[in-house]
């Protein structure tokens, strides 16, 4: 009797520690991320474009929903620059000179990336959504004094800008896209082992928090660079490093985990809702020679034909990150699009 008391008393002491030891290594945990999610907002908030965009002027901007970080430089018809996962504004910088000798350029951070502020995530990641993203940018251009203008969108960024263009048709002049399709529906019911293998990523940052966000927390540096790996020497080491200290803040992983989330919820229901609607202003749609998308899906400009009621296109000699791996090539093309009546 007197063993097994010891023995039950021993085991409600070991489980008693074991509980206490996972409470203190949470707390430890939780300490650190809000370390983490400090120290990029003291080291330099939203002062990047000073040394990435000599010239442009770097402010934050509050809309509605979100405080957005951003840049404005040059004169001329503005334009305005979206970024992709999982970069910022920064991704721009080999092209946004260029384009400020004859146009107002603005490059922005999405809410969620960069400096600009992560909301909530909302019902159903619906603060992530390319709708809300899109609100954001509209907000900034206007506060600018934009009543009008074109957008050029990569990845994450070209959802958003396709997104404004049918939710804001009179304001958008011209769409231009990198490496992407009208939506994330289209991968979705034509998915392929060989398609699936090269958006992986997709399918890893949509599982419910705070599993993707865990993992890439205990390894940012190798991840980030995991995402560039199939663009060597593209990426500038300044430039990885912007982007690196954006997203070691936990709040930054989480907001970008959310933006996923978003595009295999509430944005395919949005989508799913108006495919019929038309994108009324002209498209450019620029796609990677060396993307991973399955043969039948490679000429992106197809796809976009079916969604505008006016699009051109072309693949260019690079991987997915096309601003950074053939800047010369990006900006010849913007320059000829944004000109072209």
């Amino acid at each position: 009797m007197t063993s097994k008391m010891h023995r039950r008393n021993f085991v409600k002491g070991s489980l008693a520690m074991l509980a206490a030891g996972q409470e203190a290594s949470l707390a430890a945990a939780s300490a650190q991320q809000k370390n983490q999610a400090a120290r990029p907002q003291q080291t330099r908030n939203g002062t990047a474009g000073a040394n990435f965009f000599p010239g442009f002027k770097s402010m934050r901007i509050n809309t509605s929903g979100a405080a957005i970080n951003a840049v404005v430089g040059g004169s001329g018809p503005p334009v305005l620059l979206l970024h992709g996962y999982p970069q910022t504004h920064v991704m721009w910088h080999k092209v946004a000179p260029g384009l400020a000798e004859r146009f107002t350029v603005v490059a922005a951070d999405l809410r969620g990336y960069g400096d600009s502020s992560k909301p909530a995530d909302g019902t159903n990641h619906s603060n992530y959504s390319k709708r809300a993203m899109a609100k954001d940018q509209v907000e900034v251009m206007t506060h600018l004094g934009f009543e009008k203008f074109a957008v050029v969108g990569h990845d994450k960024g070209s959802g958003v800008a396709s997104r404004m263009s049918l939710d804001y048709p009179d304001k958008i002049t011209k769409l231009a896209v990198f490496d992407t399709l009208p939506s994330p529906l289209l991968t979705y019911r034509n998915l392929t082992k060989e398609w699936a293998t090269g958006v992986y990523h997709w399918f890893f940052l949509v599982q419910p928090s705070p599993l993707p966000e865990t993992m890439i927390a205990n390894s940012v540096e190798f991840y980030l660079r995991s995402r560039f790996e199939r663009s060597p020497g593209a990426i500038t080491p300044e430039a990885f490093a912007e982007y690196l200290r954006c997203f070691r803040d936990p709040a930054t992983i989480h907001a970008t985990c959310e933006d996923y989330r978003a595009s295999a919820s509430i944005d395919l229901e949005i989508d799913e809702a108006d495919w019929n609607k038309k994108i009324a202003c002209p498209v450019l749609s620029l796609w990677a020679e060396r993307g991973n998308r399955p043969p039948a899906f490679r000429n992106a400009v197809d796809f976009w034909k079916q969604k505008a009621v006016q699009a051109k296109g072309r693949a260019l000699g690079s991987g997915h990150f096309i601003a950074e791996e053939v800047p010369e090539e990006t900006l010849a093309e913007l320059r000829s699009f944004l000109t072209t009546s």
